[in-house]
């Protein structure tokens, strides 16, 4: 009786961690795709694309128009994906109204292919600021991107709905890589002035960081897919609480500072009009 007292004890933290660190990423996630909306489509619908390059250099060229129009077509859908994604995960919204959720998730996978056609052809044509390795390591972002999304809807098409639901997790976790890619940046640089990172990305952090705003988040959503077989196992489940709480942590901190100087400014400047 005590051990199935304390198994489930210890499914129940599992458990929390999880809803809150899917709460703290949905709240973030949400306000910087308001974010993105307002900065980066905003600046694309009123022909001022060449603001961009005061937040990430290289973007804008009237050199590569196909390359400006590629990225600009990535920052407006990656906008919404990170907005919808935040409903289609959402329990409440798939059992009590799937038709919307079927609406919505078509939105949704089409924005994510979207994203993903809109960076390749940004990549291809222009190529990244940091050279091969970011070339590789976000080319390789854009096609799990794609892949993911397909698997998605064609998961939802053929009726095996658990396995759609995983993919869906996993493209949620690539939809965000994005945003986390920014706020581990501005972390870095906030606690260790700017250590390994150049202005052309080809430091040491920078190389680190074309492949970990992605990766990590593809882990921590395996954690949520086998998280029942995770439950029976004490040491895996004691290993992924740990894992919760760390990047939880993280993103509260970070969400806070990110909305307090970047987010919330641009938001309220488009709301109110400065």
């Amino acid at each position: 009786m005590d051990q199935v007292i304390s198994d489930f004890k210890a499914g129940v933290l599992l458990r929390f961690m999880l809803k809150l660190l899917v709460i703290t990423v949905w709240i973030s996630a949400l306000l910087f795709g308001l974010y993105i909306l307002a900065f980066y489509f905003v600046s694309l619908a009123q022909g001022n694309t060449s603001q961009w390059n005061e937040v990430l250099p290289g973007l804008h060229d009237t050199q590569t128009r196909s390359a400006t129009a590629g990225i600009g077509l990535h920052f407006a859908a990656g906008g919404i994906i990170l907005i919808l994604g935040c409903i289609q995960l959402l329990d409440p919204v798939r059992l009590r109204y799937p038709t919307f959720h079927r609406w919505i998730g078509r939105i949704y996978v089409s924005a994510s292919l979207i994203t993903a056609i809109g960076g390749l052809i940004f990549i291809l044509v222009k190529g990244t600021i940091g050279g091969f390795w970011m070339d590789i390591g976000f080319t390789g972002y854009g096609v799990l991107t794609f892949v993911v999304a397909l698997n998605t809807i064609l998961f939802a098409r053929s009726g095996n709905f658990e396995s759609h639901r995983a993919w869906a997790i996993r493209l949620f976790a690539l939809t965000i890589g994005s945003w986390l890619y920014r706020m581990e940046y501005g972390f870095w640089f906030l606690f260790m002035d700017r250590l390994g990172h150049t202005s052309d990305f080809t430091g040491p952090f920078d190389y680190f960081m074309d492949f970990f705003f992605y990766v990590p988040n593809l882990l921590i959503a395996e954690l949520f897919v086998k998280r029942k077989k995770l439950i029976k196992s004490k040491l895996g489940e004691g290993i992924a609480v740990i894992i919760l709480f760390c990047a939880t942590t993280f993103l509260i901190l970070a969400t806070y500072f990110f909305t307090k100087k970047y987010w919330g400014p641009a938001i309220m400047e488009v709301v109110f009009g400065g």
